[in-house]
């Protein structure tokens, strides 16, 4: 029998020596240290931390007020703007978890999603009515709709019984929350497309959050003094846990609706911007802006990227322009970031071309992650870091979401071996710099967006002149890859052109989803009847 532990004895965790992590406690945080610091700024709106907060504490009053608790879902339709920040914060003060929906898919997608994530509540921006009020009806149980009718939105019918400022006043702005009685409990649900064609729920919990919006402060540098422009969706994996990493330090948001670059370079000028995220089409978006668009820095702008690797000559023209790029690695299933290309003094004296190459790799873990490895996806052997093997890179942590949301098969999948598999083929380079290769399946990262081929020829295969439909990745010069179609029509199908496949396409799904390329012909297949698709991918990228 072994001797008894000392450090056990009569050393309990209580109240005074353990809280739960929640990204919550930032706010209180900032609201006590800078409550007369600008935290939100809105066209010509502006709201201190001290308003910011209450403003939250009413949304959280007023939900609860309309049975709100744990285990509710609210979902917010919304783009970045302050209702869209403050439901980060209102909407888990009650114990609910908030849904942020992705405004770019279409009628059935938001259907779908509101109701498997069992949503008790939507807040919807007027701007988004129409596909709104068309998801609604496809519902086959009762929601309540509070309206954003934001003065910087078009025109828009308003759907709700209510709009979202009387909403807040039926609030308390004293409300108290309660950390949640388990850091494990959710706080959000992400949905993301994965490879098949219904969306698969992401489930964050409170300790995550916390740790991955400290991993970016860490990680970005940011601080009292940081603006950080908001050119990042904040329904994309809750803008990456920015939402949260930049209220961590007391830092300004500045909302921006859409990501125009005729908005971002006076938004820069006029509010002093530190700090922004994008896909790499946003940076690209800024380097082909017109010349009479762009704007001279007084100092470096950071820019975090993330999604696909940004092209080696993208990072280049983006530091000419006076940005300092960062290159983050993650998936929604990591809470956003889980790798970046941390910087090294050795890259200060190469030139620019060449640093860029190396900018353009994934990089090491966030600090905030446990581990991450790319190992041999049978056997879990570590792959040699010789920049050639090929491995999945993997990953370990707080930082890795709790699961798939009622898909039980899915998450083991995921997580089979006691690491999470992120699908993605990479090598390990000499330094320890993580480089993805290649996916290991057929999904296309378009923009931030990702699009399911099985989707798409779903939609394709229920054309009446369709008899065979096979979708893969094509190269794109501003969205890095679109979907690119081969098809066979049935025979006797007439003159069916390239602009009809892809206007069924719109018509029958989100309109990012569908084929920029259709290429008509038989399809190389097996001896068994599988296709070919690894042909196919070298036809698109000849194409």
């Amino acid at each position: 029998m072994g001797a008894e532990n000392i450090f056990d004895n009569g050393l309990d965790a209580n109240p005074a020596n353990f809280q739960p992590q929640t990204p919550l406690s930032f706010l209180d945080w900032a609201t006590t240290v800078y409550p007369d610091k600008t935290a939100v700024i809105h066209g010509d709106a502006r709201y201190t931390y001290r308003q910011f907060g209450e403003r939250c504490r009413r949304l959280a009053s007023a939900l609860q007020q309309r049975g709100v608790g744990v285990g509710d879902t609210v979902a917010v339709m919304a783009p970045n703007s302050p209702p869209m920040l403050e439901a980060h914060y209102g909407v888990p003060m009650t114990g609910a978890v908030l849904n942020a929906l992705n405004y770019r898919l279409d009628a059935a997608g938001i259907a779908f999603i509101l109701g498997h994530g069992e949503a008790k509540v939507l807040i919807t921006d007027r701007e988004f009515s129409p596909v709104i009020s068309q998801a609604l009806t496809q519902l086959d149980r009762t929601i309540i709709v509070i309206d954003i009718d934001d003065p910087l939105a078009g025109s828009g019918e308003m759907l709700g019984e209510t709009d979202y400022e009387s909403f807040l006043s039926e609030g308390d702005a004293d409300f108290r929350w309660q950390p949640p009685a388990d850091e494990w409990q959710a706080i959000s649900l992400n949905y993301t497309s994965g490879t098949t064609g219904n969306p698969k729920g992401v489930v964050y919990h409170h300790r995550g959050a916390f740790l991955n919006a400290m991993g970016n402060a860490l990680v970005f540098g940011l601080n009292s003094r940081s603006v950080y422009l908001w050119t990042l969706p904040m329904f994309h994996c809750n803008g990456w846990c920015y939402t949260w990493g930049v209220t961590a330090v007391g830092g300004t948001h500045v909302c921006l609706r859409g990501p125009d670059p005729a908005r971002i370079f006076p938004l820069i000028k006029e509010h002093g911007v530190t700090h922004m995220c994008g896909a790499p089409i946003i940076l690209n978006m800024l380097v082909h802006a017109p010349d009479d668009v762009k704007t001279n820095f007084d100092n470096p702008i950071e820019v975090a990227t993330g999604g696909a690797a940004p092209p080696s000559a993208v990072i280049a023209a983006m530091e000419k322009m006076g940005f300092k790029v960062t290159h983050l690695y993650g998936l929604t299933e990591s809470y956003g970031p889980s790798t970046y290309c941390a910087p090294k003094a050795a890259w200060a004296d190469m030139d620019l071309e060449e640093k860029a190459v190396e900018m353009a790799r994934q990089g090491v873990r966030y600090p905030t992650l446990s581990e991450q490895a790319v190992l041999d996806p049978n056997t879990l052997a570590p792959v040699p870091a010789d920049g050639a093997t090929i491995g999945e890179l993997m990953l370990r942590g707080n930082t890795v979401m709790k699961g798939y949301l009622k898909n039980p098969d899915a998450s083991a999948e995921a997580f089979e071996g006691g690491w999470f598999h992120t699908g993605d083929l990479g090598v390990v380079h000499a330094d320890g710099y993580v480089e993805i290769k290649d996916r290991s399946k057929d999904i296309i990262l378009s923009g931030a967006e990702n699009i399911s081929t099985l989707e798409v020829e779903e939609a394709l295969y229920r054309h009446p002149h369709v008899m065979e439909a096979a979708v893969v990745a094509m190269p794109h010069e501003r969205w890095d890859e679109t979907p690119c179609a081969f098809v066979t029509l049935t025979p006797g199908a007439g003159a069916v052109t390239e602009d009809d496949i892809i206007q069924w396409c719109k018509d029958n799904l989100a309109h990012f989803k569908a084929p920029t390329k259709v290429v008509f012909g038989p399809l190389p297949k097996t001896s068994t009847g599988k296709v070919q698709k690894f042909v196919l991918r070298e036809r698109a990228r000849a194409l």
